[in-house]
């Protein structure tokens, strides 16, 4: 039994609110880059750690390519040197070699420690776009964490961050780092770094999620909006409709 694997998963996994089979992952992944750099040539490694136990078990992988395919040394085999490994071997078959373990005490200080961080930093905001997926379309409030020259940072709470690009803004409004800000939650956009929560000051959205607040029959849906249309800054138009005669929704 691997305690030390365990000890660790469990700590990070309580810690950062993290489910603790991403914690294993992340240590997995940091193994096989660590058993990677026993090998001179590129090499593809994977690493399975039991769950229960902490055991883990380290193989070495090839893929079976065309004879017309340039094999790639270390991670590829053709299917000459296939066969002299395995004749049942076919095109796009996965070999797999078990090889020595790496001892996890030696890499917990550096790859361990920089993958998990790096694992569990991408778990969390992807926990914390999953929260809002269905907010899409409504209001949110927060202040401004920073200002760039393309956009607007705006911190939603609870570790949450919104990102509302200068298209998204009304007119040459500004904002300083700390003002408080209301927007709607536009789109979530996905992204090399990750999805964003897109927040927009200038959409149609925007102007009727505002008119639900300030028109309590609108709100109550007493009076329907059917359309919505803005210069931000300049001018908008609504079209709205109600189904009890005894209002004017127009007045």
């Amino acid at each position: 039994m691997n305690k030390e694997i365990l000890l660790v998963a469990d700590a990070v996994s309580a810690e950062k609110g993290v489910d603790r089979d991403i914690i294993f992952e992340a240590i997995e992944l940091a193994l096989a880059t660590a058993t990677k750099k026993r090998y001179e040539e590129e090499s593809e490694i994977e690493v399975k750690i039991d769950r229960e136990s902490g055991d883990y078990i380290t193989h070495r992988v090839w893929t079976v390519m065309p004879d017309d395919h340039l094999a790639i040394l270390g991670t590829e085999l053709t299917t000459e040197e296939a066969a002299e490994v395995d004749p049942s071997l076919q095109i796009g078959d996965v070999h797999r070699e078990q090889v020595e373990n790496v001892e996890f005490g030696r890499i917990a200080a550096q790859t361990a420690k920089q993958v998990i961080v790096q694992r569990v930093r991408e778990a969390e905001r992807a926990q914390i776009v999953d929260e809002y997926r269905d907010r899409v379309g409504q209001l949110v409030n927060g202040s401004v964490k920073k200002v760039t020259r393309d956009a607007v940072i705006v911190d939603l709470g609870n570790n949450a961050e919104g990102y509302m690009p200068r298209e998204e803004l009304v007119g040459r409004e500004a904002f300083r780092v700390g003002d408080r800000v209301r927007a709607i939650l536009h789109e979530i956009r996905d992204d090399v770094r990750g999805p964003q929560l897109i927040l927009s000051r200038a959409s149609n959205g925007m102007l009727i999620e505002l008119f639900k607040i300030e028109v309590p029959e609108i709100g109550e849906q007493v009076i329907e909006i059917r359309a919505a249309a803005r210069d931000p800054g300049l001018r908008a138009k609504i079209a709205v409709k109600t189904n009890d005669g005894r209002i004017d929704p127009v007045g």
